[in-house]
């Protein structure tokens, strides 16, 4: 194997000599970032999962707007089916509505929380590191 030693170009030199020394405090804003857009990837699916419930409860309260107000609804509670009165069922499931609403605030709140965060990281480490360093998530 033939490893000539070449000699560098101008601009090369130049580049070597522009490299930014990563501190330590820089490091660990990197790294409280990379944890950050986990966190926030993990709360994306998790308001997936919970838009997708609230839409099938939407669902299930349309269609009980149809039913007749005597008849008994079939109603999930754990993994049995007990059969309510309509007036019961709808109740319940507008409790479980609400619920599942407020989960998703908070759900959307956690995450503008880590993006204010985010975003003040990457001022902070494009301000020190310019085009060398890449946080485009």
């Amino acid at each position: 194997m033939n490893l000539s030693r070449r000699m560098l170009t101008k601009e090369e030199e130049d580049a070597v000599g522009d490299e930014i020394e990563v501190r330590r405090e820089d490091q660990d804003k990197i790294n409280k970032f990379s944890r950050l857009h986990s966190h926030e990837l993990t709360l994306e699916e998790e308001l997936k999962v919970k838009n997708k419930e609230k839409e099938e409860l939407d669902d299930i309260t349309t269609e009980l707007e149809l039913a007749d107000e005597d008849d008994l609804v079939p109603y999930k509670i754990g993994d049995a089916f007990f059969h309510l009165p309509l007036p019961q069922a709808q109740e319940l499931l507008g409790l479980s509505t609400a619920k599942i609403e407020e989960e998703i605030g908070e759900l959307e709140d956690k995450m503008a929380t880590i993006r204010e965060e985010m975003t003040r990281l990457k001022v902070e480490l494009y301000a020190r590191f310019g085009k060398t360093i890449n946080l485009e998530t």
